[in-house]
């Protein structure tokens, strides 16, 4: 290795392919590399999820850690006391990274890795060498300011955990023969995005195939229903939501959610568990879309067995949606009219989602 200790700083706002290339330059040249994710309260994503989407993609990188913190200092190159207010966040945050290995005395780098002019002076100060990386972005044409104005089209600039994350999650909920399916799967290709099937009927079809084999005349409404069974949906459609959305485009469209569940669950064990809520956590999509039950015929397929409550259902789900405080809207009409409901409902949602406030200059 060149360097013992390397820093590597920015805002990160959001993670892209050019962030990743400085730091896996760095972390190559490197016994250890900090990771500064320097963030301020008026910006949209929050510190967190960039440092976790960071930590993420960084992982296998030989010594990097990453770290977060608050820097709110404005910006003035040509002023010694600003220069010296971000210049103790900096050392804060390098002081963190060495009580964390265990040597508080290990705090000082080395070498300052950047793609900006200003590392020079920056690494003066640390008392290091700075290394400059792509300063006319040759390798990697893009910046956080490129993406945050046209996120939609330079998606693919992004790494699956900030994908994940930035992604706008559009769920169709429904009582049963409502058109969930149909219409979700419509949505998602009308945007050409990754569409995500409902996990309850696949549960529901190996359920009676379990059972079937302890109880060979046991039917669909035979079927003992559980908390375990409810906490299991939430978690398979979770676990399906987040790898589509990793691999998916900037929105995902799809059939219920883990939330879902803990609605299905009360329709038929009677009321809501907090262990079905435990694994639903705080998940909260950009956007639910209800499917009205009026002018939708019900379609006995031989797993459906309430056609009596799915005025209920409905009247469930707009309750729930509404105490839960989530944006939603509630589809009617003919299949073309719901479609052209949910397409008007998306552009509005996708006009907000993907507006970031500046960063403080």
């Amino acid at each position: 290795m060149t360097f013992r200790h390397a820093l590597v700083l920015g805002k990160f706002y959001p993670p892209h392919v050019g962030h990743h290339h400085l730091v896996r330059t760095a972390a190559a040249a490197s016994d250890r590399t900090t990771v500064a994710v320097l963030a301020s309260s008026v910006e949209s994503i929050p510190l967190r999820d960039r440092v976790s989407w960071m930590t993420e993609v960084h992982r296998d990188d030989p010594g990097v850690v990453v770290l977060g913190d608050i820097d709110e200092h404005p910006t003035d190159f040509e002023s010694d006391p600003v220069w010296e207010a971000h210049v103790g966040v900096f050392r804060s945050v390098l002081s963190r990274r060495a009580i964390m290995d265990g040597d508080p005395s290990s705090a000082s780098v080395d070498a300052v890795f950047t793609s900006e002019e200003y590392g020079e002076e920056l690494a003066a100060r640390l008392g290091a060498q700075h290394v400059l990386v792509d300063l006319r972005r040759d390798a990697f044409p893009t910046s956080g300011t490129a993406i945050r104005s046209d996120i939609r089209r330079r998606w693919s600039e992004l790494a699956e955990p900030t994908r994940a994350g930035l992604a706008a999650r559009v769920v169709v909920v429904g009582a049963e023969s409502t058109g969930t399916t149909t219409v979700s799967r419509a949505l998602a290709d009308h945007y050409g995005a990754v569409w995500v099937a409902e996990y309850g009927r696949v549960h529901t079809e190996q359920k009676l195939a379990a059972a079937t084999a302890m109880t060979p005349d046991v039917t669909v409404d035979g079927l003992v229903w559980t908390v375990g069974d409810f906490v299991d949906v939430a978690d398979r459609q979770a676990r399906a939501e987040d790898a589509a959305a990793r691999s998916g485009g900037p929105i995902l469209v799809c059939d219920n959610d883990p939330w879902a569940a803990s609605v299905w669950c009360e329709r038929y064990l009677g009321r809501a568990y907090p262990q079905v809520a435990a694994a639903v956590g705080d998940r909260r999509p950009a956007l639910y879309l209800l499917t009205d039950h009026r002018e939708v015929p019900f379609e006995q397929d031989g797993w459906r067995d309430g056609e009596h409550l799915r005025e209920w259902m409905t009247g469930l789900f707009e309750h729930k949606l509404t105490e839960r405080g989530v944006p939603w809207t509630r589809l009617t009409g003919s299949r073309q009219n719901r479609l052209h409901q949910a397409i008007e409902a998306c552009e509005s949602l996708m006009d907000s989602h993907f507006r970031y406030t500046a960063p403080l200059g």
